[in-house]
């Protein structure tokens, strides 16, 4: 846009990297079983976007389960509205296994340390640094951009996005894209390959419990009806399986935009492509996409028995499966199969898959802000193997991109600091973001 502002001045910078440690500092560790408070980091957010003149909604499903909305209002009302959203929540983290403490949002060396540093406090922190930038400088978008920081994005999203998207849809009225995390990020492929991969798709989520049911009786006799037995059985047969290739549009076109960058002639679309042989030719590059390309289900979390010298009755297993459209019915029946006639299995918390459209003047746009400030990136979509609010606020009709950008250094291992140890994002990272969302922003 000839017209566009440049209101990205230091002060936006510097609150970019401010407001991503003081919200480290603000512990909203969510474990999953309902104890996570983040209306304290709600509340910052609110008054931060008051302070930028806008008028946030703080809603609650659960008392202390916070989430907050605010919409800016665009200079053209026919115009589609487009939704911002982040998460307050973050992982646990065990402060003994780090270099730095988990919520200090220490800044040292150039880099902001802590627990939400990627995931994704940052984000949360662009998106306020840039929404106060227009403010003073009297910018307005050109359609009305709907913010939302939500609550339980890290487990189920009951008290956050699906609360939102079930009880409050009128205030995402007119929304039809949105952007959030994952996406927009540096990975380094190879010397002078710097990728960006922004997401345009993700796999389906499929919680699942598994029951094993035997016999109880004495640890010392024998017992061929064994629930631990049968259940350690279960387990190793998924977590063994190789699942078949199941290629999506999305993953398609990452793997042809990929073999272009390196100069593959493989026919990304064909269809008998050989996926694992192209995989094995994009060298570091192929795990944006090698996740991407299978159902999977990766069991996690075993409970059994109550005392060493007694075989139980029943043991039970968890396992994160992940789907991929059109690949339920697969799972359903691999399941039963892998599961064997001894072990139960039941869906504790299920997601669709999502895709959005790679050829779109959205995802033009996207890729127009990286490439503005990092003229010599290489911009491709991927789906992401997790899952995202997106899912929640699809039911809206709203079609998600992960856009969180960061440009990172060589070495920096993005990917592994998601939910890992010694999570951290450099202040130079936080700057380019600032500068490539305000972009995007305001060309959307």
């Amino acid at each position: 846009m000839a017209d566009m502002q440049q209101p990205i001045d230091d002060v936006a910078l510097d609150e970019a990297v401010r407001f991503t440690s003081e919200l480290i500092r603000i512990d909203t560790t969510n474990r999953g079983g309902g104890d996570c408070r983040e209306r304290p980091a709600a509340e910052y957010v609110a008054e931060r976007l008051a302070g930028a003149g806008l008028e946030p909604v703080l809603l609650e499903r659960t008392p202390g389960r916070t989430n907050v909305v605010a919409r800016i209002e665009g200079s053209d009302p026919s115009a589609d509205a487009l939704l911002v959203h982040g998460h307050l929540d973050v992982v646990p983290a065990e402060p003994a296994e780090w270099s730095v403490h988990p919520f200090s949002g220490e800044v040292r060396d150039g880099v902001v340390w802590g627990r939400g540093a990627v995931d994704m406090k940052n984000m949360d922190a662009m998106v306020l640094a840039t929404v106060r930038a227009w403010a003073r400088a009297g910018v307005r978008p050109r359609r009305d951009i709907v913010i939302a920081y939500t609550a339980d994005e890290e487990a189920s999203a009951a008290d956050g996005s699906g609360f939102l998207a079930d009880h409050h849809p009128g205030l995402f009225e007119g929304c039809t894209e949105g952007i959030s995390e994952s996406g927009a990020f540096t990975y380094h492929a190879g010397p002078g390959m710097a990728i960006y991969p922004i997401a345009a798709g993700e796999r389906g989520t499929a919680w699942l419990k598994l029951t094993a049911h035997g016999t109880a009786g004495h640890g010392s006799k024998v017992n061929r009806a064994n629930a631990v037995s049968r259940l350690a059985g279960a387990v190793a047969r998924i977590g063994e399986h190789e699942w078949p290739v199941r290629l999506t549009p999305t993953v398609r076109a990452a793997l042809a935009a990929l073999a272009a960058l390196h100069g593959i002639e493989d026919d990304a679309g064909a269809p008998d492509l050989d996926v694992d042989g192209l995989l094995a030719k994009l060298g570091p590059a192929a795990a944006l996409v090698e996740p991407t390309v299978r159902n999977s289900a990766n069991p996690t979390m075993l409970e059994a028995g109550y005392k060493i010298n007694v075989i139980p009755g029943s043991a039970t297993a968890y396992v994160d499966g992940r789907l991929l459209p059109g690949g339920e019915e697969e799972f359903r029946t691999t399941l039963d199969r892998l599961a064997g006639p001894y072990v139960d299995w039941e869906f504790l918390h299920r997601e669709v898959a999502l895709q959005a459209p790679v050829d779109s003047p959205t995802f033009a746009k996207l890729r127009a802000a990286v490439e503005r400030f990092d003229p010599e990136g290489h911009v491709v979509p991927y789906c992401m193997p997790g899952g995202t609010d997106a899912k929640q606020f699809s039911r809206l009709g709203i079609t998600g991109y992960g856009f969180s950008p960061l440009k990172l250094p060589v070495g920096f291992d993005y990917a592994a600091l998601f939910h890992g140890v010694d999570e951290r994002v450099p202040v130079a990272a936080l700057h380019f973001g600032v500068r490539v969302l305000d972009h995007y922003l305001q060309s959307a």
